[in-house]
């Protein structure tokens, strides 16, 4: 199984857990053991490679925030695209989220980046690919995760209604082209990387325009402040 426990939140199972069962999903599920057998870190920790799942379950799904591989370094990645651990320094492309979120919603940054607050909300943080070998980032692409992810989306697009898509950088554009725009809200932007942020991240006004659609549709505003998040957050 690809979390070694076979654990997939049982509202995500009704929908999607057929497809673990596929034989490219058996070959990486050989292809992670064997990563690890061989001594290699794999991130993040087994029990939190589906963890996006287990803290979003599918009908409480609001926002979709597509990112494209875990964070590779030591104690960074926890399962969430965008996020890391309490008590680990805020990545830099994290950092310009917040400074879009201030300048659209006024709300200040908090003092970490941990984002699983978000995800108990409604905000599916969901990676393209769902592991990475320490200190190489991307190492694993193309080695089935992209099929899988590519499922969750089409599944999300196809049985659900009045999403909200933020795709950041061309990368998450390219994932989200099966998105039908008539049934859900899609944002695009340029990534909020440091090299690319300023060339349209900054200033997409994403957050509020998320905001607005989910009002219209006569649901309620997305909260997107952060609390502090004691070590205890992640479980």
């Amino acid at each position: 199984m690809i979390d070694g426990r076979g654990r997939l939140a049982p509202s995500w199972k009704a929908h999607i857990g057929d497809y673990l069962e596929r034989d490219d999903m058996q070959a990486l599920a050989d292809f992670l053991r064997t990563r690890k057998g061989a001594g290699v870190q794999v991130f993040p920790p087994a029990a939190e490679i589906l963890a996006a799942f287990d803290a979003t379950p599918f009908e409480d799904v609001r926002v979709v925030i597509l990112g494209q591989d875990p964070y590779p370094g030591a104690g960074q990645a926890h399962g969430l695209c965008f996020s890391v651990r309490p008590g680990v320094s805020v990545p830099r492309s994290l950092l310009n989220v917040y400074k879009e979120i201030q300048r659209d919603l006024g709300i200040r940054p908090p003092d970490h980046g941990c984002l699983l607050p978000w995800a108990r909300r409604g905000v599916l943080l969901l990676n393209s690919v769902l592991t990475v070998e320490a200190g190489c980032a991307g190492s694993h692409q193309r080695k089935g995760w992209e099929g899988f992810t590519d499922h969750v989306v089409d599944v999300l697009n196809r049985e659900r209604e009045g999403l909200v898509f933020m795709l950041w950088g061309a990368y998450a554009q390219a994932k989200g082209k099966v998105i039908d725009g008539s049934r859900h809200r899609v944002l695009r932007a340029t990534h909020p990387s440091p090299l690319s942020a300023h060339r349209g991240f900054l200033g997409c006004g994403h957050f509020s325009a998320a905001n607005r659609y989910l009002v219209s549709r006569g649901g309620t505003a997305q909260d997107w402040s952060l609390p502090p998040c004691p070590e205890t957050a992640i479980a």
